[in-house]
């Protein structure tokens, strides 16, 4: 028994809890679980139909399967897009969203802050397969006017960015992508689908990690690609199938259990995350503080044009000793929070914070980091839930520690 919920001009809340669900003849209350990795036919000529595409269902838990369809439904009510393809993390959504736009001989170009893995595929990875990548300074829109002087393929890059909370023109470089022929993709985890909608700002593509906020507490990966249904159909659909980082139907139901909070809680940690930045920023033994919400932020007006806060994550440079270096000083403040966790994940209930020099970026050559804003003494906060009071406290003793 189908529900019509995506015919339904319902509000973004509304969609969060109920929109995409499907529900099978027993009419379960919750969506189900279809722990399944093929599918049955009544007859040999009903597979064949199926196969040649002559009969629309279920053939392989690798190219569908309901509950994934019921996270790709609703992911693409939330985020305004024509249709969704799910991915088993975040890192296979941006892969597969660039590699089945890119042949050999292609251009790519990309912002340069990007989260090491993204870094890592478009700098590395992708030029083995024959793709030209260049790499600009996203925040300046002269460098990204050069690049796109030529034919491309493809422009790929986050808004904020991981961990320097850059924020790039979405609508500027859009417009310049696409008079070079190339389809934008938009890595669009810290802002989230609440905060931000990059297909409304020009992008073509946008892609998550649903390990992140969607999920948000912890418990599984996933990811998902966004688009027309003309990209995701016929040019995503192919590639995914065939190389299998197809998402679980078990992880797909869990995504679907956090999409249900996911509106509540970005909002909540958005607020305690504003308020700590603003605290963070008269701190005795914090240098400077970045977070798109607050007024000293580089792109604070564009931030606040293209998102509706600042996000949860913060990151901020912290004092250091004459007798010690940056990474000493962020290792000493990590080990004395006594409430807050080290942790490189992002987008949990939980407030977890990094030292992105040594563990997410720490991959990239040092000069580059430098270059990129990314110092030694530069730690990335991923506020939670718990009372942002007693997260001041945590922070204020730690610095005392140190």
């Amino acid at each position: 028994m189908a529900d019509d919920s995506a015919k339904k001009n319902w509000r973004p809340a509304t969609q969060l809890v109920r929109g995409g669900t499907n529900r099978s003849n027993f009419a379960e209350t919750n969506e189900g679980v279809f722990m399944t990795s093929g599918y049955i036919y009544e007859t040999a000529e009903q597979a064949q139909r199926a196969f040649k595409g002559e009969e629309e269902r279920f053939i392989y838990s690798r190219f569908s399967n309901p509950t994934v369809n019921m996270f790709q439904d609703r992911m693409k009510l939330l985020e305004g897009a024509e249709s969704c393809w799910a991915t088993a993390t975040g890192m296979a959504a941006v892969f597969a969203s660039l590699a089945a736009t890119v042949n050999s001989g292609d251009r790519l170009v990309a912002s340069k802050a990007l989260f090491g893995s993204c870094d890592y595929v478009c700098r590395e990875l992708l030029p083995t397969f024959g793709i030209e990548t260049t790499m600009v300074e996203g925040t300046v829109l002269d460098q990204w006017r050069d690049a796109l002087s030529q034919p491309t393929a493809a422009v790929f890059m986050e808004t904020p960015s991981n961990p320097q909370m850059d924020v790039i023109d979405l609508p500027a470089v859009a417009e310049l992508a696409h008079d070079a022929g190339a389809r934008v993709v938009v890595d669009n985890v810290f802002a989230t689908p609440i905060l931000q909608k990059p297909l409304q700002l020009g992008a073509d593509v946008v892609v998550y990690s649903a390990t992140k906020h969607i999920d948000g507490q912890g418990r599984c990966m996933g990811g998902a690609v966004l688009g027309t249904t003309e990209f995701c159909n016929d040019i995503l659909k192919p590639f995914v199938r065939h190389t299998g980082p197809a998402l679980s139907p078990f992880n797909a139901w869990v995504l679907l259990k956090g999409l249900e909070t996911l509106e509540l809680r970005i909002e909540a940690q958005s607020n305690n995350a504003l308020e700590l930045a603003t605290y963070l920023s008269g701190l005795e033994g914090v240098t400077k503080v970045i977070y798109p919400g607050l007024a000293s932020h580089p792109q604070h007006e564009l931030a606040m044009k293209q998102m509706a806060s600042g996000s949860n994550l913060i990151s901020f440079e912290l004092a250091c000793g004459d007798s010690e270096d940056g990474k000493e000083a962020a290792f000493r403040f990590q080990d004395a929070l006594e409430l807050i966790d080290i942790s490189n994940n992002l987008g949990d209930t939980k407030s977890l914070i990094t030292h992105p020099v040594t563990t997410t970026h720490q991959r990239i050559e040092p000069e580059e980091r430098a270059r990129m804003g990314i110092g030694e003494s530069l730690v990335r906060l991923s506020v939670g839930l718990e009372d942002v009071d007693d997260l001041k406290e945590d922070i204020a003793q730690a610095l005392k520690a140190v």
